[in-house]
């Protein structure tokens, strides 16, 4: 019956030929036999089930019409957005524009670091039919490894992006535009690359941004909010290959660029520093240094350095020793640079005078289980003359005038045990003892240095609090902001300003124009005396804590200086902290960290014009800078 009418869909002609089929057995019937009624009753049954056949056809076509309609209705009515949205997202996709961050600036506008644009190569593993040819073309290419390139990309086979190499170079990227590689599978993402052009200058205080762009350590990443810009974005229509066939104008949002920052360091005397303490490490063979500058009168840090030194340019070959700011992130016990904080907390309370003799004991003393030693046996020395020697025994006694919850005060308000409040990260808070854990010797040892952690930058912000009249200021690495699109300056503080009183007027500058003068000019400190200048100091020879007996240490020493000039209205102040000293046959102060402090206070007062306050003495009054100078090399 298929053959015959060739469809099933030609129902009605199905139906006729059923109908004369039946009609004419149904006569036939009649005309040779006379049981008529039972051939009708067979016949009449074959149309009925005939007719049911024909109905459930007719059924399931229409269901089928009306499933194949409701598909319709949804996918060009109800689904009609998601489905365009989609088909949109698989021929366009929106491109990330980077900012570029802020530069960094010293106080005279030398670029720190900055950002300059750089091409980054990705490929498309899932349009790669072979990444072994294509990887090893592109790391002969690049000078990169070719097993490592091929099994990146054949781990990365099904992926729709993977980064070759970033941050390349013109000759990199011509190199790699020269392979004639098929259009899309693959291509070049603009970058932003941060740059240091000095290099290893000022690293620690700068920090870095790694190939993503994020931040370790300096200003690099406590600004980071106001260094980083905002990106922008824009949308891309590619055809059936990926290859880009429009960008349309009007859904370009532009990036905008971060603001550059002003810091307080001046390079020039940043270089001069880095330059001395490069001669420390070479002579002194220490296990670490690190050296500070800073404006007692603002609190702006003109220069830190510490050492090992890093090239932010090049992160990956950084050392683990090398990562740690010792300026901010290191504690030492400060030993002789602590002791005019002593003094002046007794004076501010009335405990001591100036003209008062203290009993130095003739070089040694007990005070409870512990015996105190000054270098050189000593008998009555003035409360000047103790700084100026430097005698352990007339601080222990100075100290004892003072209660411990009185001598905790004074220690405190020159800022020990609490973060100094540069901003920077790592900044550490030192350590001072709650004086309910004190023990009957602590008084004596903290009034000589010892039983309390210091960092470098609290040792200088403290000094800076003496050599400016007794405030007490926060140290401070911003001078302000420079936003790119409005070229406008605002202030920016880093951390909070904290600005109060640590020490009587009067107290301070006795103790600068006095007793720190003489310690440069007849003390432990003549190395660091320069001509034409009123230098003022305080050595620092501390022994180094052995963890693992729990004494100190009878080779390991912390040597540091502090000098600042002119005594009377100070412009600066220096601080040189070396760790472990291991070579020359010294360990003091006065000889290791003096002449390179001195090196550096003589070149910063040249560098920012300060006029000399004092006439060139006679040779026989003091020692000359140029014999230092001898003496240290």
């Amino acid at each position: 019956m298929l053959t015959r009418f060739g469809s099933v869909g030609s129902l009605s002609a199905l139906e006729d030929t059923t109908e004369r089929q039946l009609l004419s057995s149904h006569t036939q019937g009649q005309e040779t036999s006379g049981n008529s009624p039972t051939i009708s009753r067979r016949g009449s049954g074959g149309a009925r089930r005939i007719e049911r056949r024909r109905r459930i056809i007719v059924a399931f076509l229409l269901l089928g019409e009306l499933a194949v309609a409701a598909r319709l209705v949804q996918l060009q009515v109800v689904e009609h957005s998601r489905l365009a949205a989609r088909s949109t997202r698989q021929k366009s996709y929106v491109e990330t524009l980077p900012a570029p961050p802020g530069d960094l600036l010293d106080r005279d506008g030398r670029v720190l670091a900055t950002s300059i644009p750089a091409c980054s190569l990705f490929v498309i593993p899932e349009n790669i039919a072979d990444p072994w040819p294509c990887g090893q073309r592109l790391a002969r290419a690049l000078h990169l490894d070719p097993d490592r390139v091929c099994e990146r990309m054949g781990q990365q086979s099904d992926k729709k992006f993977a980064w070759i190499k970033r941050r390349l170079t013109p000759e990199d990227e011509q190199a790699v535009r020269a392979l004639g590689l098929p259009a899309n599978a693959w291509g070049f993402r603009e970058e932003y690359a941060r740059h240091y052009p000095q290099r290893t200058l000022a690293a620690h205080l700068l920090g870095l941004r790694d190939v993503d762009g994020n931040c370790r350590g300096g200003l690099e990443q406590s600004l980071e909010s106001i260094l980083r810009g905002r990106p922008g974005h824009r949308t891309l229509y590619r055809d059936a290959r990926g290859r880009v066939i429009d960008v349309p104008d009007e859904s370009e949002v532009p990036p905008q660029p971060g603001q550059s920052v002003v810091t307080t360091l001046d390079s020039i005397i940043q270089l001069y520093v880095e330059r001395e303490l490069d001669r420390v490490v070479a002579q002194w063979q220490p296990r670490g240094a690190c050296a500070v500058v800073e404006d007692p009168a603002s609190g702006e840090i003109l220069a830190m350095a510490s050492r090992p030194a890093f090239d932010p340019n090049r992160p990956e070959s950084v050392s683990q020793d090398a990562w740690m700011n010792r300026a901010v992130a290191w504690m030492y016990e400060p030993g002789s640079t602590f002791k005019p904080f002593v003094v002046a907390g007794a004076m501010d309370r009335g405990r001591i005078h100036p003209d008062e003799q203290i009993d130095c004991a003739g070089g040694e003393t007990r005070l409870a289980s512990r015996v105190f030693h000054d270098t050189h046996p000593y008998g009555l020395l003035s409360v000047g003359d103790v700084l100026v020697k430097s005698s352990n025994i007339g601080m222990s006694r100075i100290g004892a005038r003072l209660s411990n919850g009185e001598l905790f005060a004074t220690i405190a308000a020159f800022g020990f045990g609490r973060l100094p409040g540069s901003g920077l990260p790592g900044e550490i808070a030192g350590m001072l003892r709650p004086v309910k854990h004190w023990s009957s010797y602590s008084n004596a040892s903290l009034s000589i240095g010892q039983e309390l952690g210091v960092t470098p930058l609290q040792m200088i912000s403290a000094h800076a609090a003496l050599a400016n009249g007794g405030t007490l200021i926060s140290p401070k690495l911003v001078l302000r902001t420079l936003s790119e699109t409005t070229r406008s300056e605002a202030d920016v503080p880093l951390a909070t300003s904290d600005v109060r009183s640590a020490t009587n007027h009067d107290t301070a500058r006795w103790l600068v124009a006095g007793p720190m003068r003489d310690v440069v000019l007849r003390g432990t400190g003549t190395r660091a005396n320069l001509r034409g200048y009123s230098v003022f100091g305080k050595t620092g020879t501390a022994q180094k804590l052995d963890t693992a007996s729990g004494t100190y240490s009878a080779d390991k020493y912390v040597s540091s200086f502090l000098c600042g000039a002119p005594a009377a209205n100070s412009r600066v102040l220096v601080l040189v902290v070396v760790d472990e000293p291991s070579t020359g046959g010294s360990h003091y102060g006065g000889v290791i960290a003096a002449p390179a402090a001195a090196e550096i206070l003589w070149q910063t007062l040249s560098h920012l014009r300060v006029a000399p306050d004092e006439s060139p003495p006679a040779p026989q009054d003091v020692t000359a800078r140029a014999h230092d100078a001898a003496d240290r090399n």
